[in-house]
């Protein structure tokens, strides 16, 4: 599965067999926890089936969800390439299935190989991107902006069910609230309003877009 990542395309036939000998598949349940905040950074992980959450524990060990992982997303890598401990915690949002790679093996990859190197460092110049976004977003923008902001990112990660219009992730209104840096009351009091705009539908866990540009339009206006 390692072949649907660009990472595997710049490989040479030694290094595609070392990987294959190499990388271990490892199961998650629900809520495991896949690496901790200040853990050695021994493995660089890609994520094969399920959903996974990067977070940050913050004061009163409120989390504030950084990222939602979906499958063939590769984390970990930074803090084994600087030979640093994790900055963030993982865990399985949902029963997961994930590859992982020491860090020694894939450090040797990186070193031995130009052309995977590069991806690498497009992944890491694509992810800091993604983070200088997110703190100007989670800092400057009111709540609804905020909000409105969260739901785009679900929906640009995970799409929609096969109704076009419900979101592929049933996420509690707790983690919503953490990935838009609020109160889970004020998420709450949030998404009714959306749905009396007629901007979603909103049943259980389950949420419908059904004003797309609208929430466009929030999010840009922070």
């Amino acid at each position: 599965m390692w072949e649907v990542n660009p990472l595997w395309l710049t490989l040479r036939d030694g290094e595609r067999e070392m990987l294959s000998r190499e990388v271990e598949m490892v199961h998650y349940a629900k809520h495991d926890i896949i690496h901790c905040d200040g853990d050695e950074a021994g493995y660089m992980w890609m994520l094969l089936k399920g959903k996974v959450r990067i977070y940050k524990e913050g004061i009163g060990q409120r989390q504030q969800i950084i990222r939602l992982l979906k499958p063939y997303d590769i984390f970990g890598y930074r803090a084994c390439i600087a030979g640093e401990p994790y900055n963030s915690s993982a865990s399985a949002f949902e029963e997961c299935t994930v590859y992982r790679l020491s860090r020694e093996r894939f450090v040797e990859l990186v070193r031995g190989n130009g052309a995977l190197c590069y991806e690498v460092m497009l992944m890491m110049a694509k992810d800091l991107a993604f983070s200088e976004i997110q703190t100007v977003n989670l800092t400057q923008k009111h709540i609804r902006g905020r909000l409105a902001e969260s739901l785009l990112l679900l929906l640009k990660n995970y799409g929609y069910e096969e109704d076009g219009k419900t979101l592929a992730m049933l996420l509690p209104r707790e983690d919503l609230a953490n990935m838009s840096n609020m109160t889970t009351s004020n998420a709450i009091r949030t998404l009714s309003q959306f749905a009396q705009e007629g901007l979603i539908a909103v049943e259980g866990r389950h949420i419908q877009v059904l004003n797309e540009k609208e929430l466009e339009h929030i999010s840009r206006l922070g």
